[in-house]
């Protein structure tokens, strides 16, 4: 079967340097792309963006030094825009300097001008790599279909697909740009967000604190507890002194911070085991 192209929104004020990127993606092959847009600024990305019809673009190849709000601007606001599909970004600029602000911006890669077919290439193909992923996720994570014993979640680990009941899963816990997926017996890596899981995994699971969801049966043991961290414990606690609460993970025998607003909401799993 093949794959549908990656659809691709062009910003850079240069129409030189977007006519580039077009020939470029041109040659691209595996995986191919579709230039669905272009624009000259980031205002003018946004209204093409919103002018896109349903599933919009994949994928922003974006300038940073645009006039008026820059691409770094852009990338922000699209980082903090809801919703799970919204498109990866890949900067392509002459100035290398801003590549660390880029990354904390959740850029998948950051290309220098002149860009070479390789390099961009292998951008294109990370961008599919993670929307494939994606999709094996919000997949996994609906209800289970008829004749299934329960719903799972994909992983994808160094190419290898791997599918992780749902009851298996103690919890999930966000690290930098990533997700932690604990069971008993392993800890593995997945791409996606928590509050995509939070929605998807329903009831049966509580979010203890900013960065972890919980399953309810793997909650033992809720305490103030200064084994855990102290930054983990000033961020529980909203800052009152490192002595912070923690909830005692079943079978692996964790302990996970606890922010102050959930405390009750753990007391109540609690009391449901009983």
């Amino acid at each position: 079967m093949t794959t549908p192209a990656l659809k691709v929104l062009i910003v850079d004020d240069e129409p030189l340097a977007r006519m580039r990127l077009r020939s470029l993606l041109e040659a691209c092959t595996d995986p191919r792309a579709e230039v669905v847009a272009e624009a000259g600024s980031a205002s003018q990305a946004q209204d093409a963006m919103l002018g896109l019809r349903e599933p919009g673009c994949d994928l922003v190849l974006l300038d940073i030094q645009m006039p008026g709000p820059d691409g770094l601007h852009l990338a922000r606001t699209l980082r903090d825009a809801e919703g799970a599909n919204r498109p990866a970004v890949v900067f392509v600029t002459a100035h290398a300097e801003h590549a660390l602000q880029a990354f904390e911006l959740d850029a998948f890669d950051y290309l220098t001008k002149p860009v070479r077919r390789e390099r961009l290439q292998a951008a294109l193909a990370r961008v599919a790599q993670r929307l494939t992923e994606r999709a094996a996720v919000q997949g996994a994570s609906a209800p289970a279909l008829e004749g299934e014993d329960s719903p799972f979640i994909v992983v994808s680990d160094r190419g290898r697909m791997s599918r992780v009941p749902v009851t298996d899963v103690l919890y999930l816990k966000a690290e930098l740009k990533y997700l932690t997926l604990r069971t008993a017996t392993q800890s593995l890596v997945l791409d996606g967000s928590l509050s995509e899981f939070e929605q998807r995994l329903g009831e049966k699971f509580l979010r203890v604190h900013r960065n972890a969801l919980v399953a309810k049966s793997a909650v033992r043991e809720l305490q103030r507890h200064a084994a855990i961290s102290e930054a983990a414990a000033l961020d529980a606690d909203g800052g009152d002194g490192i002595d912070g609460w923690a909830v005692r993970i079943a079978k692996v025998d964790e302990w996970l911070a606890v922010s102050r607003r959930q405390v009750a909401a753990v007391r109540e799993a609690l009391g449901a085991q009983d």
